[in-house]
């Protein structure tokens, strides 16, 4: 008996380690566990969001501007819970995003399911309307380009009822809403296309439309009012093509959320309707919150009208949208071992990738990052091709990742980066008969310059451990470690902001900032968000 009781215990107790060990690992859990979730479902940049029902799932997809692989494709069984299943595509089809193009890239694609095929669209600032389509959301997209424009914006496509196809968007810093003919494949124009909503004295800044039809009425779906201050706005019309009447079916109000608009409808299978939406959080980006919606009077009011006055409030805490189950907790793969022969769906380049990059195979159970070049003001990383970054996770957290430099050139240098405007490392390099580890701030304001080398220390090995500590407020504090165990604070305290569009970035690189090409590298053995 108390051989068995002392086994059942150690059970329990291993069970019990396990659960804290996966809780913990996870730093902003949005499910509650009791029927419930809290904002944000997401907190992470996964900008203009746009999400869709297939059947019992949900897919989602948000911007990815210059960084690739582009275009996130997130899963979700509740709403709530969401785990990364794919990009659309591996790297835009265009030589000069082989360098960074910051800001340029993926501005609010769109996603629909029609006929057994998924498609997303989406336009570049200078380089035109994409379209990509597939069977399998969470394997290869075909991406063909369907308009070679300038300046077109935010598009979405309607499949109406009788089967013929429509293609709604905007116009940079134009705040008016067009609408054309598309082919029922989707792959081409069929018109100049029309005007169809243009009126800046009541919803100044309209963009990012969202396309759905019900009950005889076309609906549009379209934030209004800025990025950081804005509101949702809704549109009908009995005709396609108008005029469309216009409401705020959701505002801040008296809320903190600021700026509540930019996202997807969905009803789920139980008849519920709920809004998927972004509110800009500075240095973390534009970060995802689920909102109830609820059809009144043939609108739909997001959140919850606490003021009587037909328009929506964010929520914080609701309960879980109705799906007919309950499915696990799940969320966006962060920490990687770089066990997996394929990079973790996580990861984003700076600017395209290229092979040259990186091989998960030269030394298994890491992935080797190769120095490349960077010549432009002695090493300014802003204009690094070859930064390996993902979101910021959370409010607070801290990153830490093991790399070790194979190196015997001056400058060339590896490290762990926190990415933004601004942007913040901390770096090992080789120096004279010894390793040189630094922190340096770096930016992109008035054109750059050499990133300033803030304090250093010499030591004797080449495998180092760094860390970085992310308040609340996003300030950063770096240190570093020879054994693992015992971490040395170097440098000042850095304050993370945004980039261009997007959220700062936390992340790894290896770059050679020498004239002469070299064939060195570093091994980053792991890398874990806690």
């Amino acid at each position: 008996m108390k051989t068995k009781a002392f086994r059942f215990s150690f059970i329990i107790l291993a069970l019990m380690c396990s659960f804290q060990l996966k809780s913990s690992a996870q730093v902003w859990q949005p499910d509650n566990g009791d029927g419930t979730y809290k904002n944000p479902i997401i907190f992470a940049d996964y900008s203009d969001p746009d999400v869709i029902r297939v059947k019992d799932d949900f897919y989602m997809v948000a911007s990815s501007f210059n960084c690739a692989p582009g275009i996130p494709v997130l899963h979700s069984k509740d709403l709530v819970n969401w785990t990364i299943i794919g990009h659309v595509y591996e790297k835009l089809p265009l030589e000069r995003y082989n360098h960074p193009q910051l800001g340029e890239g993926s501005w609010a694609p769109s996603i629909r399911y029609h006929n057994g095929k998924f498609y997303v669209y989406v336009c570049t600032p200078t380089d035109g309307l994409f379209m990509a389509s597939t069977t399998d959301p969470s394997k290869k997209w075909d991406m063909v380009q369907v308009a070679d424009v300038v300046n077109w914006e935010d598009p979405c496509p309607l499949w109406d009822d009788n089967g013929d196809a429509y293609l709604v968007h905007g116009k940079v810093c134009a705040g008016v809403l067009y609408l054309h003919k598309l082919s029922s494949d989707g792959t081409n124009l069929l018109d100049n296309g029309k005007v169809i909503f243009d009126d800046a004295k009541s919803q100044p800044t309209i963009e990012g439309p969202k396309f759905i039809k019900k009950d005889g009425y076309y609906y549009i779906l379209s934030p209004a009012g800025g990025v950081e201050t804005g509101w949702q706005a809704a549109l009908r019309s009995k005709n396609i093509y108008g005029p469309y009447e216009q409401k705020t079916v959701m505002h801040q109000g008296n809320t903190s959320i600021n700026g509540p608009h930019q996202g997807g409808l969905v009803e789920t299978q139980t008849g519920e309707w709920w809004f998927i939406h972004f509110q800009d959080r500075g240095a973390y980006g534009r970060i995802v919150h689920l909102q109830p919606a609820e059809w009144v009077n043939g609108w739909p009011i997001i959140g919850k009208d606490v003021n009587n006055d037909g328009i929506g409030e964010p929520v914080m805490t609701y309960k879980k949208p109705n799906v007919g189950k309950t499915y696990p907790i799940e969320n966006p793969q962060t920490s990687d071992e770089f066990n997996s022969d394929i990079l973790g769906l996580q990861w984003q380049w700076w600017a395209n990738p290229q092979a040259q990059f990186y091989s998960l195979t030269a030394n298994k159970g890491n992935i080797r990052l190769f120095a490349q070049q960077v010549l432009t003001e002695s090493g300014n990383i802003w204009y690094a091709p070859n930064l390996l970054l993902q979101k910021f996770p959370a409010p607070q957290f801290s990153g830490t990742t093991c790399l070790t430099l194979h190196s015997q050139k001056d400058n060339e240098r590896a490290g762990l980066v926190i990415m933004g405007q601004t942007y913040s490392y901390i770096a090992i390099e080789k120096s004279g008969k010894g390793y040189t580890i630094s922190q340096s701030i770096g930016n992109n304001q008035n054109c750059g310059g050499t990133p300033k080398e803030i304090k250093n220390v010499t030591v004797d090995k080449s495998t180092v451990y760094f860390k970085v500590n992310v308040d609340q407020n996003a300030l950063c504090t770096f240190s570093y470690s020879l054994d693992g165990k015992n971490f040395i604070p170097l440098g000042k305290e850095f304050k993370a902001n945004k980039g261009k569009w997007i959220g700062a970035k936390i992340g790894v690189f290896c770059i050679n900032p020498n004239v002469e090409k070299s064939d060195n590298y570093c091994d980053v053995d792991w890398f874990r968000i806690e």
